[in-house]
């Protein structure tokens, strides 16, 4: 009977599943605020996440490198411009919305005790000493910059051992894919815990709070997803980039969501590669990758929480400003951590450029936190659905290019 009834519910879709484990985890908050255990299950689900999301990196992107033979055409180099010139753009796209639609914040008396970058110099000092960082450390602390560093180094020194050894290398890979799969499919009674946990702690009020600022910030990134990147899909390959651009929102999108993990999202984004018949040495080295530095969300955050500071303090801001302000925001995004909330913690350092000190730069921050609930996961679900579609994108202008016949969506 219960093997018959898990049957049935495997076969209902993850996002159905997952909308029916919010709805149960909101029911369970208000008929039973104070049962504390319930929302163990949400920690055990992002622990779970945290915990397998460094290794997966580390295993794909060794795996790739060193499975890659010689003479091998692959696109990173277009894809890399894609994801630089795409997180540009999300962030000017961010300041105009700011200048738009000008807001301001509620600060709160006291910011939170976190140490944010004095400067750009800074940033890049502690980026140069995390690309070098002890690889062991980089995994215990989940350094995504350092982690992709040493496997890229270890999968090119891998390229000359013997074949036995690469496929060892390859059934990791796949192992700590397969893992994260099953995690994900545990994500309904994840998110049942995440949410009851959330409504019992903070009431309903803490979704519905700073409502203007996150429609800015979701709308902002809607666009992003809906205007701007179709707009750069179409000028690579010259088709209607819609059914692309919502096969990625709705395959990639959608999980990355509710998983609020570019990494954790990597084996989904993987398969749905794998959906749209891309090149496998190609998108086993670009999907880790971007869920590293490709970080429009991100970009967005930061420019729209650092502007909404200087207008609550009446500061100006003029148009060179604001396009330094824009080059700023997509270069921290790309250093940005992959954990929830990791965005945040370079908003001082945008606010640094109006002179506004720390200890209110992170009142912002903490203004942040309070939003997170629903600003990270649209955050993650527009980094993590574009790292698919700008691949998608670079392999089918090549495809164009060289005279190929190519479906831009697949036939299924």
């Amino acid at each position: 009977m219960m093997k018959k009834i898990i049957q049935k519910w495997n076969r209902i879709s993850l996002i159905l599943r997952i909308i029916i484990g919010m709805i149960i985890g909101l029911v369970l908050a208000f008929i039973f605020p104070q049962a504390s255990g319930i929302a163990i299950l949400g920690s055990l689900f992002v622990g779970a996440l945290k915990a397998t999301a460094p290794m997966l990196v580390f295993f794909l992107v060794m795996s790739a490198i060193s499975q890659h033979k010689a003479g091998q055409k692959t696109n990173m180099q277009s894809i890399i411009v894609l994801y630089l010139l795409g997180t540009f753009l999300a962030g000017l796209t961010a300041v105009i919305i700011s200048f738009i639609f000008p807001m301001s914040l509620t600060l709160q008396e006291n910011a939170q005790e976190l140490a944010p970058p004095e400067g750009i110099s800074e940033v890049l000092q502690t980026l140069m000493m995390n690309i070098v960082d002890n690889p062991v450390n980089a995994l215990t602390n989940a350094n995504y910059i350092g982690i992709l560093f040493w496997a890229i180094l270890l999968g090119f020194a891998l390229k000359t051992a013997t074949e036995n050894t690469r496929i060892v290398v390859l059934n990791i890979s796949d192992a700590f894919s397969q893992i994260v799969r099953w995690i994900i499919s545990c994500a309904p009674f994840g998110i049942a815990g995440l949410m009851y946990g959330t409504i019992a702690d903070g009431g309903i009020e803490s979704l519905t709070s700073y409502g203007r600022l996150l429609i800015i910030l979701v709308g902002t990134m809607l666009l992003i997803a809906l205007v701007v990147n179709p707009i750069i899909v179409f000028v690579m390959v010259r088709r209607n980039p819609y059914p692309l651009v919502l096969k990625c929102l709705k395959d990639s999108g959608i999980t990355a969501f509710f998983t609020r993990s570019s990494a954790a999202n990597i084996p989904v984004n993987v398969k749905l590669c794998e959906e749209l018949g891309l090149n496998k040495d190609t998108y086993s080295v670009s999907i880790p990758l971007g869920a590293t530095i490709n970080m429009a969300g991100a970009a967005v955050t930061i420019s729209v929480l650092s502007l909404a500071a200087a207008n609550t303090l009446n500061i100006s801001v003029d148009i060179p400003t604001a396009v330094i302000l824009s080059v700023l925001s997509a270069v921290s995004a790309c250093g940005a951590s992959g954990v929830a909330g990791g965005s945040l913690l370079l908003i001082p350092l945008a606010c640094s450029l109006f002179g506004i000190p720390n200890d209110i730069a992170m009142q912002v921050v903490g203004v942040g936190f309070i939003i997170g609930v629903v600003q990270d996961s649209c955050e993650t679900a527009l980094n993590s659905s574009t790292d698919v579609l700008f691949t998608a994108a670079a392999e089918f202008a090549q495809r164009r290019k060289n005279g190929e016949e190519f479906q831009i969506t697949p036939r299924h």
